[in-house]
């Protein structure tokens, strides 16, 4: 699937419900369906800057692609991540770097996280890209 079908896909859940309450509990839902990551992973390298709560990110490149895990200690920022890596982990650097994550709007997420929530969502985001470039670099030099 695309990126873009992916967050159709999304949004699509998310407009089965009306309530902001039902949409935090689908977050957490998805949050809790995100794989352990391994220890080794929980690492201050990985750690996202700019997030209140404590958030791994992994990514690794395998094939050409990349492929994201992450944990965090807060339920709804673990939801948060677990929707970003569903878009975006199996695709291409360029793929990433090309796309435009209009699910976050679509669904009303920014306008229903804190400030500092929000702020650590486009911190995920923008870790997630700059690991992108990093690999589209490192692919281009070999």
């Amino acid at each position: 699937m695309t990126i873009n079908e992916l967050q159709d896909e999304i949004i699509e859940e998310f407009s089965d419900f009306d309530d902001w309450m039902d949409k935090y509990q689908l977050l957490i839902d998805l949050g809790n369906t995100l794989e352990p990551l391994p220890e080794a992973y929980k690492k201050e390298s990985n750690l996202i800057e700019g997030c209140q709560s404590r958030v791994w990110l992994q990514a690794d490149y395998v094939d050409g692609k990349i492929e994201l895990s992450a944990e965090s200690d807060a339920l709804i920022v673990k939801g948060i991540i677990a929707l970003l890596i569903r878009v975006l982990s199996g695709h291409t650097p360029q793929e990433i770097l090309d796309s435009e994550l209009y699910f976050i709007d679509e669904i009303g997420l920014k306008d229903h996280l804190s400030p500092t929530r929000s702020n650590g969502l486009l911190a995920m985001v923008k870790q997630i890209r700059m690991y992108a470039l990093a690999f589209k670099m490192k692919n281009e030099e070999s």
